[in-house]
């Protein structure tokens, strides 16, 4: 019976983890909003060269696939902690399906800044 009590001390222990990491990941995008400058701000102006690249982060550039990947990873981390390892394909499955719902169809994709 000891060893089952360390077992189930490192399974929580390990969901208390992924839970963590998870609202790590959703940090960054809460923080990336930004306030609406003041009047005084809106009034410059700036003038951008055609030739100069924007050198977009790699968040930026595979937002929609590391999050779906991220809540597929999360779905099989907690499905596998609770039915071992066809627990963790349908968690990965319903993660995943849930990260894609969001990510391509409820997420609003124009913000008004």
């Amino acid at each position: 019976m000891n060893t089952s009590l360390k077992t189930q001390g490192t399974k929580r222990l390990l969901a208390v983890f992924l839970i963590l990491l998870t609202m790590a990941f959703a940090i960054e995008p809460i923080t990336s909003i930004s306030i609406t400058p003041s009047a005084s701000a809106q009034t410059t102006t700036r003038r951008y060269t055609y030739r100069r690249r924007r050198h977009r982060s790699f968040w930026k550039k595979h937002r929609d696939k590391l999050t779906v990947a991220g809540t597929a990873l999360g779905g099989a981390a907690i499905g596998g902690l609770a039915g071992g390892k066809k627990g963790a394909a349908i968690g990965a499955l319903a993660g995943g399906g849930g990260g894609a719902l969001y990510t391509y169809k409820l997420r609003r994709r124009h913000r008004r800044y």
